[in-house]
């Protein structure tokens, strides 16, 4: 029992660590830039569905609208700053995120918005809880290993089976030549960051619940964890985003069960980083 609770644990660890870190891919994959306001957008999502759940006490509203206010401020952090910056130094663009990231942190705390404290989001009692002789599986699991899975088939049909996904891959290989041979690239660009922002706020909504706790800098970690992700899959690779993630929630469970917490648990991220890049310096899934 003690093997499949702890891997049962990993894997929902790992579906909110792919929600997150693979929106970050998207923006890299295409526009080369390390998206690091992802992590706000996240908070942003999180924030939203609380707001739409205690006013509606709707479930799939409030992450419905978590994912369109997230893909929204995605949007305009493209359209608004990261536009006019695409032929500058790929430092400058990095610095604004930052930039941003803090500044949305900041409006988070504000008194109006979530402030400085904690606040509960209890909504996962819609799904069921799962009782086996091997493992447990609790109503706010479920849930996430339930949506995360329709999510990402769904963004797997969109990539591969979509003339926007085909027109994305090929941005990701040549934004120059995917612009001579008529691609939009402003417009692919653009929902890349709408996509990949909801996907963030999705993310912060089953975080929240899962955790039973949204607040402000929610993002803070994850805005680590997801650059750790990132570089360990390769740079740009979602199918090495989706591996790193399930290999860094593995290390981290199972480590922590085992030995317990000698190591902080979020120090185990980059103690995997150093190790991969001392073996493996393009990441698992990465270009050489």
């Amino acid at each position: 029992m003690f093997f499949w609770q702890n891997l049962i644990d990993a894997m929902v660890q790992a579906c909110t660590y792919a929600l997150i870190a693979v929106g970050l891919t998207m923006v890299y994959g295409i526009l080369k830039i390390l998206h690091i306001a992802h992590a706000a957008v996240y908070a942003v999502g999180a924030a939203t569905g609380l707001a739409v759940f205690r006013m509606t006490g709707n479930f799939w509203l409030a992450f419905l609208s978590a994912m369109v206010v997230s893909g929204a401020v995605g949007a305009l952090i493209y359209r608004g700053v990261y536009y006019y910056q695409l032929d500058l130094p790929r430092l400058i663009p990095l610095i604004t995120s930052i930039g941003l990231f803090l500044l949305i942190e900041d409006l988070l705390q504000k008194p109006y918005l979530l402030g400085p404290y904690q606040h509960a989001f209890d909504a996962a009692r819609i799904f069921p809880a799962v009782k086996t002789r091997w493992f447990d599986i609790t109503p706010a699991e479920t849930m996430v290993l339930i949506l995360t899975v329709v999510l990402f088939v769904l963004v797997w049909l969109l990539i591969s089976k979509t003339k926007l996904g085909l027109s994305w891959q090929a941005a990701s290989q040549d934004r120059e030549m995917a612009a001579a041979v008529g691609i939009n690239l402003n417009k692919a660009v653009l929902l890349n960051f709408i996509v990949g922002s909801a996907l963030a706020g999705a993310a912060g909504v089953l975080v929240g619940i899962s955790q039973n706790a949204v607040y402000a800098t929610m993002g803070d970690v994850p805005s680590y964890k997801a650059f750790v992700i990132i570089v360990l899959g390769g740079m740009g690779s979602v199918t090495g985003t989706l591996i790193a993630s399930l290999l860094l929630a593995l290390v981290e469970t199972f480590l922590a069960a085992t030995i317990g917490f000698v190591l902080p648990r979020d120090a185990i991220a980059f103690l995997l980083l150093i190790l991969v890049l001392m073996f493996w310096p393009h990441g698992l899934m990465g270009r050489r």
